[in-house]
């Protein structure tokens, strides 16, 4: 991934890798707030997070929203 990001002209690439750590940081703020229905779940998806480094976060956004437990009501879920 850092091999890819480098390749770019030199302001091109550098936007992109800011782009991506705040994408990734976004990803694990998520996580470590939010509850799962199995405790394990969290510590398995910060191990994808840090070491999928480049396919993680899209893997962890298209994946965990079915999969968390919800919060609050269960008749005002938003």
């Amino acid at each position: 991934m850092v091999m890819f990001i480098f390749n770019f002209p030199t302001g091109l690439g550098l936007i992109f890798g800011i782009l991506y750590f705040v994408y990734w940081l976004s990803a694990m703020v998520d996580l470590i707030k939010s509850d799962f229905k199995d405790p394990n779940m969290k510590l398995i998806w910060i191990i994808v997070l840090i070491f999928a480094n480049p396919i993680g976060p899209v893997l962890y956004f298209g994946l965990v929203k079915n999969r968390r437990r919800t919060r609050g009501s269960k008749y005002f879920n938003r």
